[in-house]
């Protein structure tokens, strides 16, 4: 078993690393399932409402991405000052919280539900379609918080393949749910919708019931007090994944109503099937991070700085590999994947494969900045991390969004996110060489 205290390898990395990626892969599945049942089984204004209203729905449940980064950082450098205990602690402490959190969200979410809508422009079939499509999923919000914080911390535990088990039942629910609801039932969109939310109650409360028993994992769900320091620590830790997925959720409600305007809902699935892939070609880059991050912060903890630069330049290397085959597949399946989704529509297909061939560009840069966040989370430095998320998910990409389409209309919608990452990058590398000494790597 491949432990945090150990020396890693780049093979050892992408070993300890591949259940995380396995895992987020899974979860970004969920949404592309979903998607292709919707579009092809039940029609083009229901596959438009679950792409307009899919960003409100992970708003609501990025939380669990905040207390999953933030506080495995702080759980594995406890850990790697040899306070298993206290590490305990601060991980009940946080389910806890998620699951108060993820009760409270849910009643919100739905009494809002029609009136976000409806600002996103959606009306008519469109708005009653979305909010059936939301309803559903709502009620399912607690455990999907639960399950994109079980992501993060399987790793903290030691338990990554036992992660990566948990997500592919998730993932294999919401197949096979969708197939028999949609597929051959003919449930329609309330059948998508029950799919995906008894899904994340899967990926949420087996784990939740893992850690509630004795265990073979380095964690589980103790008593424990309230500690607002501790809580606080953590938020401000994973702010800026709190931060990344709130701005790309804000930023696709601005690029739909953009794309309303210049290709109406065609701009809309078009962009759908582009977030699907860039979804799952994209954990990749966050898998690698959210399960190299706890070996960097155990690092960090137990000062073994010599083995953090390593881990650094090791990380580099991977990513930009990643980075490079990410791109070459977005421009070969452009074609492939449009047909898929969108092969009954021609006017539809041809907007989705130059969209593809665009935007594909955006891989080359997205994953040293995806990585260059979660490094400086791992190293318990909330502000830094949170920066680049800001300016990356959310500055550069509403500027990009509003000024490139007046110059190159619907291309430059696009172009949009191909430019923020550009940017972000050259961000990342200056923070990155700007705190190598207070760091030491």
């Amino acid at each position: 078993m491949i432990q945090l205290s150990d020396h890693f390898t780049c093979r050892r990395l992408l070993r300890f690393t591949f259940p995380s990626v396995i895992m987020l892969i899974f979860t970004s599945i969920y949404g592309v399932v979903d998607g292709f049942f919707v579009s092809n089984f039940v029609g083009k204004t229901p596959f438009a409402a679950v792409n307009l209203i899919m960003p409100y729905l992970m708003i609501l449940g990025c939380i669990g991405f905040m207390f999953g980064t933030g506080g495995s950082a702080l759980i594995a450098k406890t850990m790697g000052e040899g306070k298993a205990e206290k590490a305990n602690e601060i991980f009940s402490l946080l389910i806890y919280t998620s699951v108060a959190c993820g009760v409270a969200l849910a009643v919100l979410g739905i009494v809002f539900l029609p009136r976000v809508a409806a600002l996103m422009g959606a009306e008519g079939q469109l708005l009653r379609d979305c909010v059936v499509y939301g309803t559903i999923n709502l009620l399912a919000v607690p455990f999907y918080i639960l399950q994109f914080e079980f992501q993060c911390l399987f790793a903290s535990a030691e338990k990554p393949k036992l992660g990566l088990g948990v997500t592919v039942a998730a993932g294999l629910t919401n197949m096979v749910l969708d197939a028999v609801f949609v597929g051959v039932l003919r449930f329609g969109l309330e059948g998508a919708a029950a799919a995906t939310a008894l899904s994340q109650l899967v990926g949420g409360a087996v784990p939740l019931f893992y850690f509630g028993r004795e265990n073979t994992s380095r964690l589980r769900l103790v008593r424990c007090g309230f500690d607002g320091g501790v809580l606080r620590r953590a938020c401000a830790n994973g702010a800026s994944e709190l931060m990344s997925n709130i701005s790309m959720s804000l930023v696709s409600m601005l690029f739909n109503m953009r794309l309303m305007k210049y290709a109406g809902e065609n701009g809309i699935a078009a962009y759908g099937v582009l977030m699907y892939v860039s979804l799952v070609f994209q954990a990749v880059f966050l898998g690698y991070s959210v399960g190299a991050s706890p070996v960097i912060s155990y690092h960090h903890g137990a000062e073994n700085y010599e083995e953090g630069r390593g881990l650094l330049r090791r990380s580099l290397v991977l990513i930009g590999v990643f980075s490079l085959l990410m791109f070459a597949a977005g421009q070969t399946l452009a074609r492939p994947l449009s047909l898929l989704f969108v092969g009954y529509d021609p006017e539809l297909m041809n907007i989705t494969v130059r969209a593809f061939a665009i935007f594909s560009f955006s891989f080359l840069f997205s994953g040293i900045a995806i990585f260059g966040s979660s490094f400086f989370t791992a190293l318990n430095d909330g502000l830094t991390s949170a920066l680049i998320s800001f300016l990356r998910t959310l500055v550069f990409q509403c500027l990009a969004v509003l000024i490139l389409p007046l110059l190159w209309g619907l291309d430059g919608i696009w172009l949009s996110t191909v430019a923020a990452d550009a940017l972000a990058v050259a961000v990342t590398a200056l923070f990155l060489v700007g705190k190598r000494k207070k760091y030491r790597y």
